[in-house]
């Protein structure tokens, strides 16, 4: 999974600006699928047939897009001004490089030095408005021949391993969620799968209600990265999952309640076959699951995510070992829909 991951964590796929991680998804998971299609919106959906039919469609999800920045603004002088394309903290930003895939020029973030700041600022959180782009141009004339209004840009962090078994780069959520669903789809599935690589989650869980309103499923497992905040600056109580404790299974976060007899039979599921998982300990963030099981007639969903540290920065990190549990886990909850369905 390693090599699948790094190579879509590579590619910059800021929301609404999918199609190079699409392109690169539909060449890996071609060799495996029966039928590979995408929708006006720009998902990209892979059917492959299993050893039975279910009774009722079936559908698995995880998102294309990271978040990243807008271009909003040229100045006089030659700096850019970005806006959030998803959820990006103002002071994970300063001196961070940014990569303008459009034209393949680099920028860093800068704001006043040191040197001319005042001592009442230190102690405020820089926002992004706070906050300008280098990009080695003097004038707005200058600038305006690498960039233009509306131009994505991306952290410019290339997938690395370290530490014991743990993978640090951007785009982790979800690009691990996708290498995960590749993976599945190499293998002999127990049951006809659809499989949704999703857009615009980052803006809104936008694609995945378009793609289940195409599939029609009566179930849907969502894979997805959570927060974890376990890690050092955190209050025992602001912890929401663990890096290393296993696979997270949901029972809710802001965008979904998910179906009580499936967290049930899940749970029980991993317990049955061995394998360490953690649920949530405080309601947070939300997955493509919120507009899945409100899609037409209503869709029961589970959530299986990876814990990730600095999540949605140009840095986050993740345990392989959970995103290993959480394959082994999927395959079990379809050998498990089988019988139920």
């Amino acid at each position: 999974m390693l090599e699948t991951v790094k190579t879509l964590c590579d590619i910059v796929g800021v929301s609404g600006r999918e199609t190079a991680v699409a392109d690169k998804i539909e060449e890996l998971v071609k060799p495996y699928a029966d039928t590979v299609y995408r929708d006006a919106l720009g998902n990209l959906i892979v059917y492959k047939k299993g050893a039975k039919a279910p009774s009722a469609p079936i559908m698995l999800a995880a998102h294309m897009d990271e978040v990243g920045f807008l271009v909003s603004y040229i100045t006089e002088k030659g700096l850019i001004k970005l806006i959030n394309a998803g959820g990006v903290y103002g002071q994970s930003l300063a001196g961070r490089t940014l990569y303008f895939p459009r034209s393949g020029i680099y920028g860093v973030f800068g704001k006043a030095p040191i040197h001319v700041r005042k001592k009442e600022d230190e102690a405020k959180v820089p926002k992004l408005d706070d906050l300008y782009v280098d990009i080695g141009a003097l004038t707005k004339e200058e600038a305006e021949k690498y960039v233009r209004l509306g131009d994505v840009a991306a952290f410019d962090t290339e997938l690395r391993e370290f530490g014991d078994g743990c993978i640090l780069g951007k785009a982790i959520d979800d690009r691990l969620g996708c290498a995960l669903l590749i993976e599945l789809l190499k293998k002999d599935l127990p049951v006809d799968c659809h499989f949704a690589f999703t857009v615009q989650e980052e803006l809104g869980l936008r694609g995945a209600g378009t793609a289940a309103f195409a599939v029609r499923p009566k179930t849907a497992i969502v894979i997805d990265c959570c927060g974890a905040a376990d890690n050092a600056g955190f209050k025992e109580n602001d912890v929401i999952a663990k890096s290393g404790a296993g696979p997270v299974i949901s029972y809710a976060d802001h965008a979904t309640l998910y179906d009580y007899e499936l967290y049930n039979a899940v749970t029980k599921l991993a317990d049955d076959n061995g394998i360490k998982w953690q649920t949530k300990t405080r309601i947070s963030g939300g997955t493509d699951a919120g507009s899945i099981h409100t899609s037409a007639d209503g869709v029961k969903v589970i959530g299986i995510s990876i814990a990730s540290r600095n999540i949605h920065s140009a840095a986050s990190t993740a345990s392989l070992k959970d995103a290993s549990d959480a394959l082994t886990l999927t395959e079990k909850v379809l050998e498990y829909l089988v019988n139920v369905q």
